[in-house]
Parts: structure tokens; sequence; C-alpha cells
């Protein structure tokens, strides 16, 4: 029949994947790291403490704008997958405390590099041609790349403040026809030409060459919002909380654990059972890619959300298998049996999958740092749970059960006496 196939060809893509996942893929300037290049929270591979400090400010920063500098470099971090960081202001000495791990190539563990991956955190003006500043960082409420409905072209967009939104409209109005140069500290990042004046605190900055330009001019002007620059004054290496060989202790537990649930499988539900093991082996396969591709930092409660998924997935497989052996059992055919039995499983793996899958939703809109790491992870797991542990696991199955040579209901999990 044609879904013979279907079997192998899950298979093979399955194990192109799990390469794939494991070993990473780079063709001249393009790569897809693997798991050998993911990264570790500080937690597992340890990291870096910056201490952020204001640059020629004649006096002591207030508490709201501390906090503001805490929220943009959290924003930057989060931009930037890194889940793991410990973000704290010290309002007595006026100064930002950032501890942040490793990039995954990180090899000589140089601080100073590290921090350099935050990116710039200077004061943000926007100067007339003769210098004066017309608008600081501070007047920039958010700042954001888009591209334009009506000819596809990349602009950067800008919403000011009600005090903001005056002062533009008036440098606006009398620089029609003239630019208004953006700076970062004394460096030009941007001179937009003011086409008209422009009123009710929205902006836009057109002619970039691409949407990649207009996201990294937009990143400089939100990291600018504050009305003063930051300086890092000291740097230190943080160790690995956990200590050095937690990660190999962690995987190596993992594989035990992995080999004992598929021995438990293949033993007790055989055909299923071996289903089962492919189909997990994807949902691992799947979770790892969605790390290592865009850098996610791999936490602690990250591992956790690996792992609950995994459980629920082995709990999906299990509950398909039990349908698939009750409905033997009842006398059914080997093809009604696996249809009945996956449609009564599906709804109690869909509620049980839906409902985690709103909490991790939730924590990635709302939570940050470690939380926002345990959320994705159990998302993506879930996700991964519906793709192999019910639609590969459901036509693997069905494949496996054309060959006449696998069609005894003993190997589905039945009663030796069932016929």
């Amino acid at each position: 029949m044609k879904s013979k196939p279907v079997f192998f060809i899950i298979v093979l893509l399955t194990a192109a994947l799990f390469l794939l996942a494991v070993f990473g893929l780079k063709i001249g300037n393009f790569e897809l790291k693997g798991a050998d290049k993911m990264r570790y929270g500080i937690d597992i591979r340890g990291g870096v403490e910056a201490t952020y400090e204001p640059k020629d400010l004649d006096r002591a920063p207030t508490e709201s704008e501390l906090q503001a500098a805490r929220a943009i470099l959290e924003t930057r971090m989060d931009a930037s997958n890194i889940t793991d960081r410990d973000v704290t202001v010290d309002k007595s000495n006026g100064k930002v405390i950032v501890r942040f791990p490793w990039k995954s190539d990180e090899a000589d563990f140089d601080p100073q590099k590290a921090v350099s991956e935050l990116g710039e955190t200077a004061k943000l003006t926007f100067r007339d041609p003769d210098g004066n500043i017309v608008l600081e960082g501070a007047d920039v409420k958010k700042s954001s790349a888009q591209i334009q409905q009506n000819n596809m072209q990349p602009v950067v967009t800008l919403e000011l403040s009600n005090d903001g939104a005056v002062k533009f409209a008036q440098a606006t109005a009398r620089l029609i026809g003239q630019s208004i140069s953006i700076y970062m500290d004394e460096t030009l990042i941007s001179a937009p030409v003011v086409r008209s004046q422009i009123t009710g605190g929205n902006a836009e900055i057109t002619n970039l060459e691409s949407l990649e330009e207009a996201s990294a001019l937009s990143n400089k002007i939100n990291s600018g919002a504050l009305p003063f620059s930051l300086v890092v004054k000291n740097l230190n290496i943080i160790s690995p909380t956990l200590g050095s060989n937690a990660l190999s202790v962690m995987v190596m537990a993992g594989k035990v654990a992995f080999a004992l649930v598929c021995l438990f499988m293949l033993l007790y539900y055989r055909i299923p059972g071996l289903v089962a093991c492919i189909a997990l082996l994807l949902q691992v396969t799947g979770q790892l890619l969605a790390l290592s591709i865009p850098q996610f930092t791999l936490t602690l409660p990250g591992i956790a959300g690996v792992i609950l998924s995994i459980g629920m997935g082995v709990d999906a497989n299990v509950i398909v298998s039990e349908r698939i052996k009750e409905e033997l059992n009842t006398g059914k055919t080997l093809r009604s049996a696996i249809n009945s039995g996956f449609e009564r499983a599906f709804s109690s793996v869909f509620d049980g999958n839906i409902t985690v899958m709103i909490v991790a939703i939730i924590l990635i809109i709302f939570g940050s740092g470690s939380m926002l790491s345990f959320g994705y992870t159990l998302l993506c797991g879930v996700i991964m749970n519906f793709v192999a542990g019910v639609t590969a696991s459901r036509l693997m199955i069905r494949s496996l059960s054309n060959f006449k040579a696998l069609q005894r209901p003993q190997y589905y999990g039945a009663k030796e006496a069932v016929k």
C-alpha cells in the first residue's frame, strides 16, 4: 500500500534532524548551531558580572533613571535570547549590576569582549544642523523597525512622550528640508531629512536600505533612551553555580532515563512502544533545534521544562497504546482498533497539552529570565508533542499495520486469545 513507506520516511527524517540538532550545519557563512554550541546559563557554564555607572553625570542618578537603565538592559538581553541573567539596581551608589552567561562560542572567556554583546549604552540626542539638541533619548518612548504596507520599504517608527511630541513638532516646523542628526554620544548614527512638520508624537525614519539596517538603528535608539550614558567600571568572571561537571552529569542522567523509558515501552507495548520511542526522539530533537538555532539560553529551569514536556510525551504515547490495546481486546480489527484508539486518546492528550500550553504562553508573555526560559522550553515541548506524539505516531503505526507480518494483535499488546 502507498502508506507503507511512511514509517521509514519519518524514521529517516528523524535521524537527519537528530544529526542536525547534535552537530549543526555550516555551509560557507551560513551556520545552524547544534547542541555542542548551545548557550547555557550561568548555573551550568558560568558567565560575567559587570557594574554599569553613569558617564559624565554631575549629579546622582534618580531611582527612576536607574530602573529605566535596568529595563533597557533587560529588554536588550531578551531580544538576544539571554534569559538567564540578573540585573539589579544599587540605588545608594547609583549603579546597575548585570550578571549574564557566556556565549556558546566563547573560548577565551574575556569579560570585556562578553560585555560588548550588550551593545552601546550611550546617550541619545537629536540635533539640528547647528548642533543644538532638539530631542533627547528620554523623549523617545519606543522605536521599532517595520515594513511600510504601501511601498514595502523598511522604516523606523518613533513613539514620543508628550513633552517629546511638543519639542519635535516645534523643531520639524522650522527644519523642513533640513536634516535632524541622531547621535549616540558624539557618534552620528543617522541623519534623516525633515519632509514636513511632524505632530502627534509619532514619526518615521525612511530611506533605509534594508530591514536589518532599520532594526539596527531602532535598537540603538531604544538603547539610548536615557538622560545619561552608561559605562562599565568593574568586570568579574562568575563560576558555574552548579559546578563545572553539572552539565555532563545531567546529560548522562537524561540518556539513561531515555533508554529506560524506551526499554519499558518496547517490552510492554511492542510495536506501539517502538513508535513511541521514535516519536520521543523526534520530540527531543525538535526541542534541541528550538534551543540551539536561535541560541536561546538553556538554564536549569529550562531543562526542567524539557523534562516535563518529555514526560507529557511519554504520557501521550502510553494513553494511545492503552486505547489501542483496549480496542483490540474487544474484538475489533487492527485498523479499526488503531483509528478508534487514537480518536479516544486524542481528547485526553489535547486537554492536557492545551492547558500546559496556555500556562507556557503566559510565562513567556509576562515572565523574564528563568521564567521565560522555562516557559519557552515547555511551549516548544508541547508543540513537538502534538507533532511527534500524536501526528507522527499515528502515521507510523498505520504504516506498520499495512505489513502482513506485523498485523498480529499480540504485537500491539492484545491478549493472546483474541483472534
